[in-house]
């Protein structure tokens, strides 16, 4: 079952594909958007690139209710997703009044100069909603159904609470786990079998090497009737091969 409450992830930043910085954001956001029934369906990630970024957040803005972007909106010269957020949906890259304002009056308590480097930081799309950042000052931005928010995780998730206001609520995304110390290519089958009866709970094996338990069998779903039939099911599986399995 397709749900209309999807959403994809557009991470932005040559530091992400190049290993030098590993992302923090993508689960963060899968979490929050699971707990309000918001189904994360994609996550892609891009350069520094223009041409990437704007061809990709068309795709992706015309496929799903919302999608959240990350990276990019710094001072620095590479920091150029508002931009290519205009360019995608085609208007102005203009200063921000209300957020030159506000900027100016942080940066003058703090003693630091509003050159001309951070004043693209007040840089956005025209008629964009501004999206509050209660942690270092300058704010992300909603533009249509996209949602652009910093790439540095604490600024990212102080801006998340704003954005999740924004968001529909659907079900929450629930969850069972089966742990257990069987081996996949012995259940594989059976597993397989609950899965096409079950349609509409998703079941992934997840092997843990040198762990007790070393496997975990973790079902999700919104239905929770469903749930705890299909996990009534994989624990039985399990037990029909002599072992005691751990439900949480």
């Amino acid at each position: 079952m397709i749900n209309s409450l999807n959403a994809a992830i557009l991470v932005i930043g040559n530091e992400i594909l190049s290993g030098s910085t590993q992302d923090a954001n993508i689960s963060f956001i899968a979490k929050r958007l699971a707990a309000r029934g918001v189904e994360l369906t994609e996550v892609r990630i891009v350069r520094d690139v223009e041409t990437q970024i704007v061809g990709t957040l068309n795709d992706l803005r015309s496929k799903y209710k919302y999608v959240f972007t990350t990276g990019g909106i710094g001072p620095t010269h590479d920091d150029i997703t508002a931009e290519c957020v205009s360019k995608a949906f085609g208007v102005p890259h203009v200063i921000h009044q209300g957020v030159r304002q506000e900027m100016e009056e942080l940066y003058k308590a703090r003693g630091v100069e509003l050159n001309a480097a951070r004043l693209r930081m007040a840089t956005m799309p025209e008629g964009c909603e501004l999206v509050k950042n209660p942690v270092s000052g300058p704010p992300g931005f909603k533009m249509g159904n996209v949602f652009v928010m910093a790439g540095v995780p604490k600024i990212m998730q102080g801006m998340f609470e704003h954005v999740e206001t924004m968001l529909e609520a659907g079900k929450p995304m629930l969850a069972r786990t089966v742990r257990c110390n069987q081996r996949e290519g012995d259940i594989a089958e059976a597993l397989g079998t609950v899965q096409k009866a079950y349609p509409d709970i998703d079941i992934g094996s997840y092997p843990h090497m040198f762990q007790t338990p070393s496997l975990s069998l973790i079902l999700r779903g919104t239905d929770e009737a469903q749930l705890a039939a299909a996990t009534a099911e994989v624990a039985a599986l399990v037990k029909a091969r002599g072992e005691e399995p751990e439900i949480v």
